[in-house]
């Protein structure tokens, strides 16, 4: 069995490589400043480059500087982030913002500690950002990197466990070089991304087969271990869409924290029962005024959540709902607020099923509900809720 190569002979192979089969076309490296690396590289966690890449052209459209990032209303970022999930990224991207903005003149940090500090910036994310903007010499260690050293170094300590994550932040540290720190970090990433994948990785294509540990030993698809899959829970909501004027939808402001924290969406309730006393309560509508769709089902990262929708149709002009927090909302209009996919399809289905033809929405996806599929991608940090 080879050894290891050492750790100058790894950054050198992957420059070599990253000359031929680097990705250097994508959106954020057209012009790499510490704010759009920083924009980018919180879309990529738990996102595949492909789905992100619509995205971040679209937030950079709407908000090319820190500045205006911080200055936009949540509601607005979160309406771009409508559909990309993991929404206490774009909260917290909003705050740090409008933190940079307040203790740092709106120039983002370019030093490791004080961008640490920043709402949803780690130790990898910061370091990514100073290397892959300013070049500056900091390892990161996202989930594509974990996975590349873990082989190349026979890593087979437990997943998530104090002494395996300090191993990797030493290999990672190790190899990382002291020039060319922008293209290493980058060409790493790109090697766990396109050639050393969590599922059929091609040995055959990697620069570093020779002398990987995980290759000699076999073991190569059984590295990083995994954590011990948890059962997975199954929750269930109720969900009333009442409807007004042929187009109109009543939703509600969730609360800043949980799931689709900060987002639109109709009242929810544990039970029928509660739902059908809300209705009577709000619109003196008895349970046979309410027709039930199909239930949904969407998959979070560790449960599954069933939606049982009710529809509710009102008389035009009938309804007038003072609390706060709340909206009539046209379906399909550009009206900037954040809605979660399902309920989006949800919204869809409703008026669909009303009679009418769905008009076609943010993102296009109309016509019969369906499970909603589990949120898969480019595991770079530990699953963010929200």
């Amino acid at each position: 069995m080879k050894s290891p190569p050492d750790t100058a002979t790894l950054a050198t192979r992957l420059l070599t490589w990253f000359e031929q089969h680097g990705r250097r076309h994508l959106p954020w490296q057209l012009d790499p400043t510490p704010y759009r690396v920083w924009i980018s590289e919180v879309m990529l966690q738990q996102t595949q480059v492909e789905t992100v890449a619509p995205y971040y052209a679209r937030f950079i459209a709407r908000f090319p500087d820190l500045s205006s990032l911080a200055a936009a209303p949540l509601d607005e970022v979160l309406h771009l982030w409508s559909g990309l999930g993991y929404y206490a990224r774009a909260r917290n991207l909003h705050r740090a913002a409008a933190q940079v903005v307040m203790l740092h003149g709106g120039k983002v940090p370019d030093s490791l500690p004080e961008l640490m500090e920043l709402p949803g910036v780690g130790r990898s994310t910061a370091g990514a950002i100073l290397a892959l903007a300013h070049g500056q010499r900091h390892p990161i260690l996202d989930g594509n990197v974990k996975r590349v050293l873990a082989r190349v170094f026979c890593v087979r300590g437990p997943p998530g466990g104090a002494e395996t994550s300090a191993r990797l932040w030493q290999l990672a540290e190790a190899c990382t070089p002291m020039e060319q720190v922008a293209e290493y970090t980058q060409a790493i990433m790109d090697l766990g991304a396109t050639v050393c994948t969590r599922a059929t990785p091609d040995c055959d294509r990697c620069p570093l087969n020779a002398g990987c540990g995980a290759l000699a030993a076999g073991c190569v698809e059984d590295l990083p271990l995994r954590r011990p899959r948890a059962t997975r829970r199954l929750r269930r909501t109720h969900m009333v869409f009442v409807l007004r004027n042929g187009a109109e939808v009543l939703l509600f402001q969730r609360a800043p924290q949980g799931i689709w924290g900060g987002l639109w969406a109709p009242p929810e309730f544990p039970d029928g029962a509660a739902a059908h006393a809300w209705c009577a309560s709000t619109f003196g509508a008895m349970p046979h005024d309410l027709r039930r769709l199909p239930a949904l089902r969407h998959s979070f990262t560790h449960f599954d959540l069933d939606i049982e929708p009710s529809v509710l149709k009102l008389p035009r002009d009938s309804a007038r709902v003072e609390q706060p927090d709340s909206v009539w909302y046209t379906y399909g209009a550009s009206l900037s607020i954040g809605l979660a996919t399902p309920i989006r399809r949800l919204i869809g289905a409703c008026f669909a099923d009303d009679g009418g033809q769905a008009r076609e929405s943010d993102d296009g996806k109309n016509g019969p509900m369906c499970a909603a599929r589990p949120r898969g991608g480019r595991a770079r940090s530990r699953a963010l809720s929200g």
